[in-house]
């Protein structure tokens, strides 16, 4: 028994396309492996075992006027005929699969040392089967075609908690399957209801169609199957089962999938043509007016437009995370490359201010809805931020208004007050001076202290601290400072935090 992987496993089954025949049983190994085998994927060759006598009842036993127990006569190979086409398929080097029809062929299929057994869709929820299956020590495909929701989830409920190595099939029970019955949407159903299974692709549409494999690929299916078999004098082919080219077609419709999809779970990796044929269309960066040395870009002192030439300041570097001072003097209309401004890249103070506040708030048991708005208030400067400064969530602005203010350790919020908002500090996480008109309360958490509309007031921390600002509506521009605050235009980050 060799290991399988449930990963761009391909599974052609040849059911009973032997027709009872070991020789044309052998002929459709071989040339489904001579089709396929310079494919880079997994390969297995899957078979049907029923022991008629314990699978029929005696009564109904050589019947001819059912079908299918007519047609599981006329195909049956003894013992020995099964084991020469397994075996054949494992000298080619593929994985071997068997579905049992019964009990006792689960202990032939163990006998014969299969790398997988298979559960088929109509004994999806056979428990007796299934009971018989688990005590086996092989891994399991079951195909869950015709099963409703609630069964599948007791199954894959069954198998994970005997800690069964399994994967679970999408698949329509309808020979042939036409086209708008093949439900490939569930695929994305049962990958996100078990994540943690793989999950398959079972077909029985017609072999030209060449679209639902691409698109069982693109949907993360990991493996597939495949009735297959070979047309030979008196063997002729159903209307679902695939000759050895259009097999091959089948896989080469995979192998393309795969192609397009790229890879997976990862970023892709940019090309050196990718890159330069965006460059090709970047905005460079030039002077509106002239800029002075120490001067800081803006879109108030410089302009975008093509082309842009080696070593430029190109429009997706002015981020609001970046912050360019001349280090000369520029003239109008001039492009601006690196190497006249100093940048200073903030993308790294946010990211490690957030997860400061981050910590904060799991410390205090605080929840935040799933999407909040952020002010990243910098009064003097992001250099200074850690002196002076908040994180200001908000939470919500109505004719109520309610903000979580974060102090980090060490920062002052300078001092200012309010004309039209009358507002009310609830004590959170910490602890926190606040200076409430010209008086110092000491606050710790559960504090709770009104500060009426004018009243001049700041708040500074040692250790860090997160309090609750509820208020009357707030309205832009009302806050009011008595120093330099209003000489830095840029004295805000704005941002959006998703919660984890």
């Amino acid at each position: 028994m060799k290991n399988i992987e449930f990963k761009r496993l391909f599974i052609l089954e040849m059911a009973n396309n032997h027709n009872g025949d070991l020789e044309h049983g052998l002929r459709i190994i071989r040339e489904m492996h001579a089709a396929v085998k310079d494919f880079p994927f997994q390969f297995a060759m899957k078979f049907q075992y029923r022991c008629l006598d314990t699978f029929v009842h005696p009564a109904y036993q050589n019947r001819k006027d059912i079908k299918l127990i007519k047609r599981f006569t006329e195909t049956l190979f003894n013992e020995d005929q099964y084991k020469i086409l397994k075996d054949e398929v494992a000298r080619l080097g593929w994985f071997t699969i068997c579905t049992p029809f019964d009990e006792k062929s689960v202990s032939l299929i163990e006998k014969h040392e299969y790398d997988v057994l298979k559960i088929p869709s109509c004994y999806f929820t056979d428990w007796p089967l299934l009971e018989r299956v688990v005590q086996t020590n092989l891994p399991i495909i079951a195909s869950c075609a015709g099963a409703a929701l609630e069964e599948i989830d007791k199954v894959v409920s069954f198998f994970q908690h005997r800690n069964k190595k399994f994967a679970i099939m999408h698949c329509v029970a309808e020979y042939p399957t036409a086209d708008a019955e093949l439900q490939l949407n569930q695929i994305d159903l049962l990958r996100n209801r078990y994540q943690s299974v793989p999950i398959g692709f079972s077909t029985h549409e017609s072999p030209t169609n060449l679209d639902s494999i691409k698109i069982a690929v693109a949907k993360g299916a990991q493996l597939f199957e495949k009735h297959v078999g070979v047309v030979f004098e008196k063997h002729s082919l159903n209307a679902y089962s695939a000759n050895p080219s259009q097999v091959r077609d089948w896989i080469l419709s995979a192998q393309k999938a795969y192609e397009i999809g790229g890879i997976v779970n990862q970023p892709k990796v940019v090309t050196e043509k990718e890159k330069a044929d965006l460059k090709a269309l970047y905005r460079g960066v030039f002077a509106k007016t002239e800029i002075k040395k120490g001067e800081h870009l803006s879109t108030k002192n410089v302009f975008f437009a093509m082309p842009s030439l080696e070593g430029q300041l190109v429009g997706s570097d002015m981020s609001k995370y970046s912050d360019f001072i001349a280090k000369t003097e520029i003239e109008p209309m001039a492009p601006i490359y690196h190497q006249q401004v100093q940048a200073v890249h903030l993308r790294e103070w946010v990211e490690k201010t957030l997860t400061q506040v981050r910590g904060m708030l799991k410390s205090a048991n605080v929840t935040l809805p799933h999407q909040v708005e952020v002010e990243l208030s910098h009064h003097y400067g992001y250099e200074k931020f850690a002196e002076w400064g908040a994180v200001i969530l908000n939470i919500i602005n109505r004719e109520y208004c309610k903000k979580i203010i974060a102090l980090l350790p060490g920062q002052k919020y300078p001092e200012h007050h309010h004309k039209a908002k009358d507002e009310t500090i609830h004590m959170l996480y910490g602890k926190m001076q606040l200076n409430n008109q010209g008086k110092t309360i000491e606050m710790k958490p559960g504090d709770l202290v009104p500060i009426e509309r004018g009243a001049e007031h700041s708040f500074s921390s040692k250790q860090g601290a997160l309090f609750e600002e509820i208020s009357t509506t707030y309205l832009k521009g009302d806050s009011y400072y008595e120093d330099s605050v209003y000489n830095n235009p840029n004295r805000k980050t704005y941002l959006t935090y998703w919660s984890e």
